[in-house]
């Protein structure tokens, strides 16, 4: 049975749903600091958080059984994800659950600083009636300026057309023809701040966003200009803000989050020209239910189908482009290790190649299942689809991938080769039915080996009474051959035997194969 941890609060309706699966158990334990979390973490198979539970170098560590990291939510910045990454790790969220929900929150921001509304219900409770003191401005024709487009940014613009308000953008990752489907207008960072008269944030938090709005970026702006985080705190440098706001340099600003929450003693709070929510992004009914739903639901689709969706580091691959490509992720990672078998130099470029119905499906996860194979043994991390290419690129191996619908002798062919200092080695697999993976092909040689147990390869003289000397040393051991298929080459006199015994050798039996006269290379390889 696998298990889930849940360490934050999910809604009922979500737990509801994990409950109903017969095959899965969770547990559910709130407010666990970085020792309890380490204490009970190895013994789950997934963990569903939101943003309170912080998934620390320690708890990721200790977390030795763990598959999958959930966030009921969007921001992932409590996850150490590179190392989470580097363990095997995926880790998912859920970007369109509250999308709507935030996007709500940064348009009533925008409202409220534009008609003064926390000031007048203040002024109001307090007996005050000063009207034209709170004049306002209208938000139509006015000019929002929106810093990332994502799911959240996108919806934000939708809603700001919808009040007759010009909206630009800037998302360097966005395609143009994405901003010109719904309307918006694309330009650059000092453009985007310079014509703002309301900028809000929709952007994740990274290093290269960290205080992307700060001194320089604010005396751009226009003075009436208005400034809305509704995004992630550390978006905007607060010192700067405070300076900004202080100075007038612009008129007013809105903050859901912020660098440290709560923001206590923070000198923004002393200002009177910025409005303050408690973190509120997600905090509707319908988001709190949508999130909790969506995250068991893609926990449990992982956990049965092995899709990832909405994995932040792990490319999109759908229940059924992964059935599709399993048999010869299969047949890849088998090669992987009859490859790194045979190689007796460190890899430093592998090139995968399918050809025919191989080339229907999607090739990186081919590619990656032979890097699997690759660094299976040969690195101190368990490897597998989420880490193999960066523990690769640590490596030092190049990947390089090729696509060809053209058959070569068989209905579907995934070749791999890899190159070492003064070495190279090309490997062709295919699938016999569509579903019986085969070794068909090793550099000159023409074999086909189930590529499955303990094989026993070796390189000898092509020449009488070899394959007989080997099976006197197997036959002494007590070791059964199960099978035995030997190739030669036409333009050499050696020849290659693959040899499917029945239990691993010893050393010193692999020596005394080495040591028949006419063999030149014994290589034991267990798959």
């Amino acid at each position: 049975m696998k298990k889930i941890l849940i360490s934050d609060k999910l809604a009922t309706a979500g737990i509801n749903f994990l409950n109903e699966q017969s095959d899965i158990g969770i547990h559910i334990e709130t407010g666990l600091d970085e020792e309890g979390l380490c204490k009970i973490i190895g013994d789950y198979d997934v963990l569903l958080i939101r943003s309170d539970t912080q998934v620390t170098p320690a708890v990721l560590k200790a977390a030795t059984r763990l598959k999958l990291i959930g966030r009921a939510g969007i921001g992932v910045d409590n996850v150490d994800i590179p190392l989470a990454t580097e363990l095997g790790i995926i880790v998912m969220n859920t970007p369109d659950a509250n999308a709507t929900t935030t996007a709500e929150l940064a348009i009533a921001h925008m409202m409220s600083l534009s008609r003064h509304l926390p000031i007048a219900d203040r002024s109001v409770r307090a007996g005050k009636w000063e009207r034209s003191k709170l004049m306002g401005t209208e938000v139509a024709r006015k000019t929002l300026a929106i810093l990332g487009f994502g799911t959240i940014g996108r919806i934000v613009s939708q809603r700001g057309l919808g009040l007759q308000m010009q909206v630009i953008a800037y998302d360097p990752f966005v395609a143009p023809e994405i901003f010109a489907e719904l309307g918006v207008e694309p330009v650059s960072l000092d453009e985007l701040v310079s014509r703002a008269d309301y900028l809000t944030l929709h952007c994740p938090l990274i290093e290269k966003t960290r205080n992307i709005i700060g001194s320089a970026q604010f005396g751009l702006m226009k003075k009436t200009a208005m400034v809305i985080n509704c995004a992630r705190g550390g978006l905007i440098d607060e010192t700067a803000l405070y300076d900004a706001l202080k100075n007038g340099q612009i008129a007013g600003a809105a903050l859901d989050v912020y660098e440290n929450e709560p923001p206590a003693n923070s000198p923004l709070l002393e200002l009177d020209n910025i409005v303050f929510t408690p973190h509120l992004g997600a905090s509707t009914t319908e988001a709190q239910v949508a999130v909790s739903v969506e995250i068991a639901r893609q926990a449990v689709t992982f956990l049965k189908t092995g899709e990832a969706v909405n994995a932040l580091n792990l490319p999109r691959l759908s229940a059924e482009e992964l059935k599709k490509s399993s048999e010869f992720m299969k047949l890849a990672t088998a090669l992987g290790k009859i490859l790194v078998g045979l190689t007796n130099q460190p890899l430093t470029k592998i090139e995968v190649a399918t050809y025919g119905r191989a080339a229907e499906v999607a090739v990186r996860p081919i590619s990656v299942a032979a890097l699997v194979g690759v660094l299976s043994g040969q690195v101190s991390t368990p490897v597998n689809r989420v880490n193999a290419e960066n523990l690769a690129k640590r490596q030092g191996i190049a990947l390089v991938e090729s696509v060809s619908s053209e058959s070569q002798d068989y209905v579907s062919l995934v070749k791999i080769t890899g190159h070492s200092a003064d070495q190279t080695i090309t490997l062709s697999g295919a699938l016999l039915g569509g579903k019986q993976p085969r070794l068909v092909c090793i550099n000159q040689f023409d074999i086909e080996v189930i590529p499955e147990g303990t094989l026993l390869v070796t390189r000898h003289d092509d020449k009488p009474g070899v394959i007989s000397a080997i099976s006197t040393v197997l036959g002494n051991a007590n070791i059964n051959i199960s099978r035995m298929q030997v190739s030669t080459a036409d333009d050499q006199q050696q020849a290659m035997a693959f040899i499917s015994v029945s239990e691993p050798l010893t050393n010193e039996l692999l020596g005394q194969i080495v040591a028949i006269a006419a063999v030149h290379k014994a290589t034991q390889i267990n798959l």
